[in-house]
């Protein structure tokens, strides 16, 4: 179940209400209120994303009462789908104290009926699986996205679906994916969606060439922005490009689909997440603890020191690759093997931690 806050100020009544439940999540959202125009839309737009991933069962909307974006406006977008979708207004119920006793009811009884449903086997064609890289070194280009592009072909052989993201990540490889596109204007759709990325930062004078690879990439021995495009590129595996979707939007192909996101690591798992992805592949090199909400992450390195040092956030260790004992397909085949666990009920590091990272990509000002 999830319960979602429409507003930063219903947050704490949110966070109360899903307090103790086990498999209660409150989405840690702060917006709702203040954005205008297409940033309203998006989030919106993400809001209602989250609330009809299949990853959830039932959603709780906890409004305040006078912010921009109503409760029932997500409801509303929810409940075609036909899951429970239920809506409490602080204002209207009189107060905090109020509102959560009535919220903790609400979901108790969602409890008690998700409790009635049995598990049911789904075929693999059913998956969209998100992928992603942060805290990159040389070993993420090398090693990691390799092996996950390896269980990604996997997954498409399958009749599945991948998200490929990171949109400023693919300047100065943007060009290979464009190649691998169905259609002349799919493949345009990725050229615009990287130079419309370039050129809003050099409005705001900076030249995202120079700005990128981040500190820490570049202390991991990534030395141009380039290289560490060559290396994301590998997390898409081999097949054709189905479809360019914006963010926070549903995939309507099979196969590999391209999501025009930030590189930021959880606005875009925020903006993969909202547009239907149930399980991410997250590679490494330096290590990181970043988790969502709904989906599980699995953390992938190719670093041995960093598996070692940070085995409380990895879950798969590809590093064998890299010293020649083990194939890409292999570590692939093992990484394609986990997301299968994981869709069948194990449980990802981040999810242990209660890792539930969520940001909103917006554009424009607050008012």
């Amino acid at each position: 179940m999830l319960v979602i806050p429409s507003v930063g100020c219903s947050q704490a009544v949110g966070q109360a209400i899903a307090r103790g439940f086990k498999d209660v999540v409150c989405l840690p959202n702060i917006l709702g209120c203040g954005q205008v125009g297409t940033d309203r839309a998006l989030v919106k737009k993400t809001l209602v994303g989250f609330g009809t991933n299949a990853n959830v069962c039932a959603v709780l909307i906890v409004g305040n009462g006078c912010e921009q974006l109503s409760p029932e406006e997500i409801r509303r977008g929810i409940a075609p789908l036909g899951k429970r979708a239920e809506v409490i207004v602080i204002q209207g119920v009189g107060g905090t104290r109020k509102t959560i006793a009535l919220g903790r009811r609400i979901v108790k009884e969602m409890r008690e009926d998700a409790a009635r449903l049995n598990r049911e086997p789904i075929p693999l064609s059913e998956l969209i699986l998100g992928t992603e890289c942060g805290g990159s070194d040389y070993t993420s280009g090398l090693a990691s996205n390799p092996a996950i592009g390896a269980a990604c072909d996997m997954l498409v052989a399958e009749g599945g679906t991948v998200i490929l993201a990171e949109t400023p990540e693919l300047i100065g490889a943007e060009h290979l994916l464009a190649k691998r596109a169905r259609t002349p204007e799919m493949a345009q759709q990725v050229l615009d969606a990287v130079s419309w990325w370039e050129n809003r930062a050099i409005a705001a004078g900076q030249n995202i060439r120079e700005a990128n690879p981040a500190p820490g990439n570049i202390a991991g021995g990534i030395t141009t922005l380039e290289e560490k495009s060559l290396g994301c590129m590998y997390k898409a595996g081999t097949g054709l490009l189905e479809e360019v979707i914006p963010y926070a939007s549903n995939p309507t192909k099979k196969g590999l689909v391209y999501m025009d996101t930030p590189a930021h690591d959880i606005e875009q798992l925020t903006g993969m997440v909202a547009g239907g992805v149930q399980i991410v592949l997250f590679t490494t090199g330096r290590g990181s603890p970043i988790g969502s909400p709904i989906a599980p992450v699995i953390k992938i390195t190719g670093n041995r020191n960093t598996y070692l040092k940070m085995r409380d956030n990895m879950d798969i260790d590809v590093s064998n690759i890299l010293q020649g004992k083990e194939t890409v397909r292999s570590a692939g085949k093992r990484i394609f093997e986990a997301v299968i666990a994981v869709a069948s009920g194990m449980v990802t590091k981040a999810e242990k931690w209660g890792q539930r990272d969520f940001c909103v990509f917006t554009m424009n000002i607050t008012i």
